[in-house]
């Protein structure tokens, strides 16, 4: 299935509106929330928008608050790039794509990492396979666009804050059609 920027909205109004797996906060919270501390963070439009659609996987697999709970994976970054394709590029799809591995890799490098995730996201990391070792952990590094996923992953463990203000989703449209392909 491919997406178009109308789906794309339509997932952040009806799917955004549920319990994102296990945190105390929505889908669509989440995202606006790693998608402002990018912004704020001056990161470049391909990152910014990265940050807003590197769950749209779990809205459009419909992730239920405790799927992880019940040992499902619903793998998100892998399914949701295909569905982008033809809308970004790879500056946008390539860390969400690797999002999942950059919180795999942080566990292997950084052994004060582990300690900072939440609850959920401790769950979810022994259902996408734990701390890499050291040859995945090579492989990852040398992928591009590494260090803007590596960016993109602190930013979405960052986003669990509940009643944090920030902007809708209309604020950042513009920027998303900015740097849709033609």
């Amino acid at each position: 299935m491919k997406l178009s920027v109308q789906h794309i909205t339509e997932l952040f109004e009806h799917a955004g509106a549920h319990l994102y797996g296990g945190e105390a906060i929505t889908h669509r919270q989440h995202a606006l929330q790693a998608v402002w501390m990018a912004e704020q963070a001056n990161e470049d439009d391909a990152l910014v928008i990265a940050c807003l659609l590197h769950d749209l996987g779990h809205m459009l697999s419909g992730q239920g608050n405790d799927d992880l709970a019940r040992g499902i994976n619903d793998r998100h970054e892998q399914k949701i790039v295909p569905c982008l394709s033809e809308l970004f590029s790879e500056e946008v799809l390539e860390p969400i794509r690797w999002h999942v591995d950059a919180k795999r890799y942080l566990c292997h490098v950084d052994p004060l990492y582990y300690a900072t995730l939440s609850e959920a996201s401790k769950m979810s990391m022994v259902l996408q396979g734990g701390a890499m070792k050291e040859a995945e952990a090579q492989v990852f590094i040398a992928r591009p666009y590494a260090q803007k996923t590596l960016a993109l992953r602190y930013y979405d463990d960052a986003a669990k804050v509940p009643d944090l203000i920030v902007p809708e989703f209309t604020h950042y449209l513009p920027r998303l059609l900015a740097i849709t392909k033609a």
